[in-house]
């Protein structure tokens, strides 16, 4: 039934797409570019005498129209605090998600520019000074429809599914054995942590989603929206395997926040932990994708033997990381 539902999905065509833009009074000059996303699809869309517009196609049965319409009322919500945030259009009866056959899309803006420079200590200052503000109205009210990021969504339906379904025989039991204790450290930085505040995060904030562009980062994708420890959206900024350069990082991050938001230093015990659940779920998520025609072709390395022994390996490493002391703030 789900690959049912998903066919039209997979069968999005150029003309479709611009149909679907031009049902919402666009005329397009018939220039379509696909874009780097797989999770949904997205295109940018020539204009007649305008601006290109860029096009998100939903992925069926992943959010619900209720959860797609709390990330764009967060995104309007941080916009109207005049934060560097791509929201989505909105048509003349205050609309942001729109249907059009079997399709939900929305329709954003075209921003260019470039990735954030994580090893410039002005860049990583300014980054910490925006996500401060962020998260001052990510804490005014929670995700109602949006779930929060936890260790069994992440972590033991990510190995569950895994295991049952992917990794090789040969491999099984050293990769179940090996995330059972991944997933006992993971609880204990958790525990060590105590009860942190959730907020509604990015959730996915890497470089490939901070557009640098007049000397201001511009946040984009909030499609992984969730409820968040503050230090999600903070950690994929530290670089390196360096401790002590991390640390650098660290501080020059939480600088700039602090002039801001409040930071709980407690959030540090799940710096690793939280990268360990990312890991588990990245695999989980090419896992449950497989079927989609764009995954083995774009992603011919996964689901290899040498790939399931690669990502043993780097577990390991991170089982090792879980347990060093969490990093400081100087």
């Amino acid at each position: 039934m789900q690959q049912e539902n998903l066919q039209p999905f997979y069968q999005l065509t150029p003309d479709t797409v611009i149909d679907a833009v031009e049902s919402m009074g666009y005329l397009s000059d018939g220039r379509i570019l696909a874009l780097n996303s797989y999770e949904n699809r997205v295109y940018q869309v020539g204009i007649e005498e305008s601006e290109p517009l860029i096009a998100k196609f939903y992925r069926p049965l992943r959010w619900s129209d209720e959860q797609i319409l709390e990330e764009h009322q967060f995104c309007f919500e941080l916009v109207e605090q005049e934060l560097p945030v791509v929201a989505p259009l909105t048509n003349s009866a205050g609309e942001s998600l729109f249907h059009f056959k079997d399709y939900r899309f929305s329709l954003f803006k075209r921003r260019g520019g470039r990735a954030p420079e994580l090893d410039d200590p002005d860049h990583l200052y300014q980054l910490g000074q925006t996500l401060g503000r962020i998260h001052l109205v990510g804490a005014v009210r929670p995700f109602v429809h949006r779930p929060a990021l936890d260790i069994q969504t992440y972590g033991r339906d990510s190995v569950a599914l895994i295991s049952e379904g992917f990794i090789p025989s040969s491999l099984r039991e050293a990769y179940t054995s090996l995330c059972a204790d991944l997933l006992d450290g993971i609880e204990a930085c958790f525990a060590a942590a105590g009860e942190v505040k959730l907020i509604r995060a990015h959730g996915d904030c890497h470089g490939g989603n901070i557009l640098w562009r007049d000397d201001t980062p511009n946040f984009v994708d909030f499609d992984d929206a969730r409820m968040a420890p503050a230090i999600q959206d903070l950690w994929m900024l530290l670089t390196g395997d360096d401790r002590v350069q991390q640390q650098l990082q660290l501080a020059e991050v939480i600088a700039g926040y602090s002039e801001f938001a409040d930071f709980d230093p407690r959030e540090l015990h799940l710096v690793e932990a939280l990268r360990t659940l990312r890991m588990m779920h990245y695999s989980a998520w090419l896992a449950r994708r497989w079927e989609d025609p764009a995954f083995p072709h774009n992603f011919t390395w996964f689901n290899t033997e040498r790939y399931w022994g690669e990502h043993i390996l780097q577990l390991r490493e991170q089982l090792s990381a879980l347990q060093q002391p969490p990093l400081k703030l100087l």
